[in-house]
């Protein structure tokens, strides 16, 4: 039987998760998103809750939480803010191809650090000229006696100035396209230098920075799964991880859903608040549905990752629908505001600059488009 009734461990921990957003983030939200400031003392709180590191196995000190109770998490922290959201939620991708393709050795070495203090880890996979093309890396791993030697720049990286370690993807056979790509840990003090930081649009508290890797010299069992089959190991990192940024998308979406219907209650136009009016009172239906709806695909994908299933294109779907909702609610929040929405005094702005990024992280509306015609047209057997 399909239900997505939450259990009541899961409605207090949904609460927790809302409590911590209301009280710990919200407050200080706009003001770290206009001076761009690393939220350090968020992170430790959210940390100490148990509200980091959510799928982190028990056996290496993690909560070992559903993906299900990630995405509950992952919504009401991104209703909060999505940028610290995103600082908060992003171990989890460096952590996915540690968890399905690494040594125990490896594990219980820099799993365990996530899970003894508020570290963060990072994913390195976007090149300057290799974004959606992945094929197109030019990053490179070479043997070197007992060493793998590391040489290459991943651009757009999250948390990468305060990463304590990084999951690489590098090109490890040059010419075999995605077929030669291996996937790799690299501590930072392995002589990871960051480059730049990326002064952005929205999400301005997550810390997005340009990694560089200049004969970076690492233990040769410092590969995660075979020699050449980490583009499969990123592909199905992205199949775990795309249900939370669907998630994260719905908690923006219903953030600025909840602020045009508290302004439209308020403002009064032609003798009447505007929430009278029947043209805003379709945009806030309209609203409703997709925040609706897209909590509902983001339940669906994580439901049946929990089951042991192959979710590549409910993932995908999720993701798309969620991003795409997000961005379109939020712009039709600020529309609900008029002029007013305009102005950085009104927050609601803030949320439509943070949307956007929803589209393009872990694959672009377009990607997922790519995913769902191909998982629909040529389905597997």
């Amino acid at each position: 039987m399909i239900d997505f009734t939450l259990t009541d461990e899961q409605l207090a921990m949904r609460e927790m998760a809302h409590d911590f957003a209301e009280k710990e983030m919200r407050p200080v939200a706009w003001e770290y998103d206009r001076d761009a400031t690393w939220p350090q003392q968020i992170i430790d709180k959210a940390w100490e809750l148990g509200l980091m590191n959510t799928h982190l196995p028990e056996e290496y000190g993690g909560p070992g939480l559903s993906y299900l109770d990630g995405c509950i998490i992952e919504e009401e922290i991104a209703w909060g803010c999505s940028g610290i959201g995103t600082t908060l939620s992003c171990n989890g991708l460096a952590i996915a191809p540690i968890a399905i393709g690494a040594s125990e050795e490896l594990k219980r070495e820099y799993l365990g650090r996530l899970a003894e203090a508020p570290l963060l880890a990072s994913f390195c996979l976007t090149e300057p000229d290799a974004g959606s093309d992945v094929s197109g890396m030019k990053t490179t791993a070479t043997r070197r006696g007992d060493k793998w030697v590391i040489n290459g720049s991943k651009c757009f990286i999250t948390n990468g100035e305060y990463a304590n370690w990084y999951t690489v993807f590098a090109k490890t056979d040059k010419d075999a396209g995605h077929r030669g790509i291996s996937c790799f840990i690299v501590p930072r003090d392995a002589g990871v230098i960051v480059d730049k930081h990326e002064d952005k649009m929205g999400q301005r508290a997550s810390n997005t920075a340009t990694i560089t890797f200049p004969d970076v010299e690492i233990p040769l069992d410092h590969l995660v799964g075979e020699e050449n089959k980490g583009f499969k190991l990123s592909m199905m990192t992205l199949d775990r991880t795309r249900p939370g940024v669907a998630a994260m998308a719905t908690g923006v979406a219903r953030a600025a859903w909840e602020m045009a219907m508290d302004y439209a209650k308020q403002r009064v136009q032609f003798g009447v608040p505007i929430a009278m009016h029947q043209g805003i009172q379709f945009l806030l239906a309209d609203m409703a549905t997709k925040v609706h709806l897209s909590r509902l695909a983001t339940y669906n994908a994580a439901t049946l990752l929990d089951q042991g299933k192959r979710n590549t294109l409910e993932s995908s779907h999720a993701k798309r629908f969620a991003a795409d909702s997000a961005m379109e609610v939020a712009t039709d929040a600020v529309q609900v505001f008029g002029g007013y929405g305009f102005i950085k005094e009104y927050k609601v702005e803030k949320l439509m600059r943070d949307a956007k990024i929803l589209q393009l992280y872990e694959g672009t509306a377009q990607i997922q488009r790519l995913v769902i015609a191909r998982e629909t047209l040529l389905p597997r057997q």
